[in-house]
Parts: C-alpha cells; structure tokens; sequence
C-alpha cells in the first residue's frame, strides 16, 4: 500500500512544502478550507495519534505551534484552527494536523468544512513561500 504523504515526505510527489525537519513535514493541503491551510505530518508513517511514538509528540506540537504563528505572521490571518482527525474522517491514512487560517467572519462554522481552490501553482506556490518566510525557513 502507497502512502501519498510518505511520498511527499521522502520528496517523491511533489507538494508546497512550507516546513521540514528531521522529523516533520508541513505543505499546503490541496483542498483547503482557507487559502494557506496547511498538514503537518510525521515522516515516519503513523496513521493515528495514539500511534505517535512519545519521542515525536513534542517534536509535534512544537511544529504545529509554529505553523500556528505562521499563518498569523505570514498570512495576515487573526488566528488559526488546528484539527486533526482518527480514523473517521481521515482521508489518507497518515496522521496529519490541519492548521487552518482564521480571520473573524470568514464563515467558517463547527465542522463544515467548506473547500476553496488555490488560482493555479502559481497562486499555492505564492503562499507556501508566504508561510516559509514567516517560519524563517
């Protein structure tokens, strides 16, 4: 069984990258609910939070803290969304943190996550090197 997100963590499918570590990878997710809206995800394939070996969790959060401020800085957003999900919901099988950007109004509601599209590569690429700068990466 392939795993897309073990494929864009060895770089073998392309993706807006906006931040790597030994560990990590975070890229743009290609449906996002907001522009900007990025996966974290472990390089190690792990499908569930509760599979997330304990000497990656703080690796983890400490990431997703970033993005979290990144969005802010980078992107002009007011805060951030920062969701994961378990098995149920899940559309690939790899555990990924969504961290959404947010600004008050933008109409967003509970759990209804409606998609938006990026205007081409140009436009994603645009703001993975937005979030990149803000990350200092």
């Amino acid at each position: 069984m392939s795993c897309v997100f073990c494929a864009i963590a060895a770089g073998e499918e392309s993706a807006d990258v906006v931040l790597q570590t030994d560990d990590f990878v975070a890229f743009l997710d290609q449906r996002p609910v907001f522009k900007g809206h990025t996966l974290l995800v472990p390089r190690q394939h792990v499908v569930t939070l509760p599979e997330l070996p304990a000497e990656l969790r703080d690796g983890f959060l400490a990431a997703a803290q970033r993005l979290a401020t990144a969005v802010v800085d980078g992107l002009g957003a007011q805060g951030s969304f920062v969701a994961m999900n378990n098995i149920v919901s899940q559309s690939v099988p790899h555990l990924h943190l969504h961290v959404v950007p947010r600004t008050k109004g933008d109409g967003l509601r509970g759990f209804f996550w409606p998609r938006r599209k990026y205007g081409g590569p140009d436009e994603r690429a645009e703001y993975a090197a937005r979030l990149r700068a803000a990350l200092g990466d």
